[in-house]
């Protein structure tokens, strides 16, 4: 049976192209120039998986009802965000905010009656249904982490920072140039890609138990993250966090490590010497400048905490 051509486009773009008094052109939303600028692309490719590309500005937030609300229970959201590249100087706050990453989330988690039309997104979201991703495998004897999303019947969060092999995937979802023939299956197979990879990344997870999630512990997480990568020079002081969190500091790590796959220090030393990398190569700074601004005290320390995140010295690295 023919996939219908009015099938392939989502009643959520359809509502917004209504909304600002514009139409959709083989799946793609420009944002009119009184409203903002870029524009929103969106391609329903079977009843199991669909795709929205989200590389806008508006000029003030719009919220609209999503139409297909009752019918998107069983997705799973994998929502890649901030993939589509800024030029402009950020400061560590907004670079932290821009950190490129994919949340993934159950359907309890992600599916409001209310989708906010953000400012800015710069987002790719791909809706896959539980049922046909569970169906492709055999969950006897994997990981928890991944078949507590499948089975997708607990509010569930999981983010994992973007790697290279999937940012190359994304560009060539931003970038390449398909036949139109050829686009919804090329799309189709890119998305699949991409979900591949994410749950086989999280398949490495060691989790040995999940714990359902609400909103507030949600929002203390990453409240408590933003705080710690602020403050790359003064290491995280777990009972400080967890006071500020509102919880205790077993809840703390414990959902820390569920959401971001890794412990609180282990996560802040990784942002840490992603930060000292970019200070020499985009900075020019000198390793010691580097290493004093991070808040190492000893050179050698720094130079063998950065080699074991990085792959080289820090002297080595800010020369290729």
């Amino acid at each position: 049976m023919k996939w219908d051509k009015l099938q392939t486009e989502p009643s959520i773009l359809k509502k917004l192209a209504h909304l600002l008094g514009t139409e959709l052109k083989n799946g793609r939303l420009e944002i009119p120039e009184e409203f903002g600028k870029g524009y929103c692309a969106g391609f329903v490719f079977n009843e199991h998986i669909r795709m929205l590309i989200l590389n806008y500005e508006l000029k003030e937030e719009i919220v609209i009802e999503n139409p297909s609300v009752n019918t998107l229970g069983r997705m799973i959201l994998f929502k890649f965000q901030n993939v589509i590249p800024k030029t402009e100087a950020q400061s560590t706050e907004q670079r932290i905010k821009a950190m490129p990453s994919v949340l993934i989330g159950t359907s309890t988690i992600n599916t409001d009656v209310v989708i906010p039309i953000h400012t800015n997104p710069w987002s790719i979201n791909i809706e896959v249904d539980a049922n046909y991703l569970s169906g492709l495998f055999d969950l006897s004897g994997k990981s928890q982490v991944l078949r507590g999303l499948l089975e997708n019947t607990q509010p569930l969060l999981f983010e994992q920072m973007i790697y290279p092999s999937l940012q190359r995937i994304v560009d060539e979802i931003m970038t390449e140039s398909v036949d139109e023939t050829f686009e919804l299956f090329f799309l189709r197979i890119k998305a699949e890609e991409l979900v591949c990879r994410l749950l086989m990344e999280l398949e490495k997870r060691d989790e040995k138990y999940l714990y359902a999630l609400n909103s507030k512990d949600i929002q203390a997480i990453y409240k408590v993250r933003a705080q710690m990568l602020e403050q790359l020079d003064t290491p995280p002081v777990i009972n400080e966090l967890a006071v500020d969190a509102n919880m205790s500091p077993t809840k703390l790590k414990r959902l820390f490590k569920q959401i971001f796959g890794n412990s609180i220090f282990s996560y802040y030393q990784e942002f840490r010497m992603k930060e000292a990398a970019r200070l020499l190569k985009e900075e020019k700074l000198s390793v010691s400048d580097v290493g004093y601004q991070l808040g190492f005290t000893n050179l050698s320390h720094f130079s063998r905490v950065f080699e074991e995140h990085i792959g080289m010295k820090p002297k080595k690295y800010a020369m290729m």
